[in-house]
């Protein structure tokens, strides 16, 4: 049953996420728009509105078709023209700044929601087109229905427009590079909102002799979800401490959970079912996700064949933020999980191995540029100086700036330049 619940949940998110959830959504409300206006055409209020206003509606069945034959090929022809600018657009965000980018620009629902606009209203005409024969040679019989194609035909070309101008803001990577930041800096202070305190003084801390269950697969931990466990685990005054942190790459056959007393089997076949281990690490954000993204555009960026230290520079400080919100965040932190008597203990990333697979890359790769590695030690003396971040965490951020202290000595040349990044130390 919590192996189905899992299998439900997966589905789920991967429906609701896919680019052509809301498209076929909103099609399908379309396809029943139609419906109901073709019942409505001849009830005496639309008769009376037709009286009305009958300069705004067809006469004539042949008039009729030939206005929806013209939006139908028209909103085809948008159609086609929009998503090919889409497909150029990832090629080159996939060329110049990252792949991983990919994701989050065709996961954009303002253009999934204009997709499905332009395919409801193409097949809201098709509909109407349909319905031409069954009235015969009848005047204004679906006069109404005309009209509203026309004004959704009108609509789809101002989308359109907007549509233009939406591609051509998201392609600019200063906005892809803000995105990331906002998208990674709410996740953070999510999880700095929803930590507790650790207090285990009277407990037995030492995981001597603490049952440590193995991954069965290769994967990146994404997730632990209690709600799937067994409901007499959910009961025991239990300890379980998750040891991977969230995008950590573990092996199969590594330590995922550590818990303090002993449990049956069917709740240990729930532990598992509880634990979300995804092949990909980009299937889902996150904040170290997010850090991982800033770094491989800058490192993207660094490379000779883009070669523009410009955006690496704005990628650094975008990231200096991030990691400094990290580390604000206890190393070790419980959530309040409602209705259970087990304590989830949940490991945070350090700052060691924040430092080797956020920073590292970006030192190595700009040890020769001036300009960026001096945005770089900028950027980590801000974080070491904090007063907000954890204490524990300065040690690996110095030992840090040592290293790229010693980079600058071994690769600047520049005696001038060098001593002004180094200068930065004595401030």
């Amino acid at each position: 049953m919590k192996s189905t619940l899992k299998l439900f949940k997966k589905t789920k998110s991967r429906i609701v996420n896919s680019i052509a959830f809301y498209p076929i959504l909103i099609s399908v409300g379309f396809f029943f728009l139609a419906i109901i206006l073709l019942f409505l055409e001849n009830l005496e209020i639309i008769n009376t509105f037709k009286k009305q206003v009958p300069f705004l509606l067809v006469q004539g069945n042949e008039t009729a078709r030939t206005i929806l034959s013209t939006l139908f090929g028209g909103i085809l022809s948008l159609t086609v023209f929009s998503f090919t600018m889409v497909m150029v657009v990832l090629n080159q965000a996939s060329s110049n700044f990252s792949p991983r980018l990919l994701p989050g620009l065709i996961s954009n629902k303002k253009h999934q929601i204009i997709l499905g606009f332009y395919i409801g209203t193409i097949l809201y005409t098709i509909i109407i087109l349909m319905s031409l024969g069954a009235y015969g040679s009848s005047k204004n019989a679906v006069g109404f229905s005309v009209m509203i194609a026309a004004v959704l035909g009108a609509f789809c070309i101002g989308l359109f427009v907007y549509f233009i101008h939406s591609i051509s803001q998201s392609i600019q990577i200063h906005n892809i590079i803000d995105k990331i930041y906002v998208s990674g800096y709410k996740l953070l202070k999510k999880e700095e909102q929803e930590q507790e305190d650790i207090n285990f003084k009277n407990q037995n801390t030492s995981f001597q002799h603490w049952k440590i269950i193995r991954s069965k697969t290769t994967g990146y931990y994404r997730s632990f979800d209690i709600a799937l466990a067994q409901d007499s685990l959910k009961s025991k005054n239990n300890i379980l401490e998750i040891v991977p942190y969230i995008d950590q790459h573990i092996w199969k056959g590594d330590p995922v959970i550590r818990i303090k007393e002993p449990i049956s089997q069917e709740e240990l076949k729930s532990l598992y079912t509880s634990l979300y281990i995804l092949s990909n690490r980009h299937d889902k954000d996150s904040g170290v996700g997010n850090m991982i993204k800033l770094t491989e555009v800058a490192v993207k960026a660094l490379s000779p064949g883009v070669n523009d230290p410009g955006t690496a520079i704005n990628a650094i400080s975008k990231l200096g933020q991030l990691v400094h919100q990290a580390l604000k965040i206890k190393p070790k932190t419980i959530k309040d999980i409602f209705d259970c008597q087990i304590v989830v203990i949940h490991n945070k990333i350090s700052a060691l191995e924040l430092m080797r697979i956020v920073i590292e890359p970006i030192r190595i790769y700009a040890k020769a540029d001036s300009a960026v590695s001096y945005e770089l030690l900028n950027a980590l003396i801000f974080i070491r100086n904090s007063k907000e971040i954890y204490p524990r965490h300065k040690e690996a951020i110095q030992n840090e700036i040592i290293a790229l202290k010693n980079d600058l000595k071994n690769n600047i040349s520049n005696n001038h330049d060098l001593k002004r990044i180094l200068d930065l130390l004595e401030k």
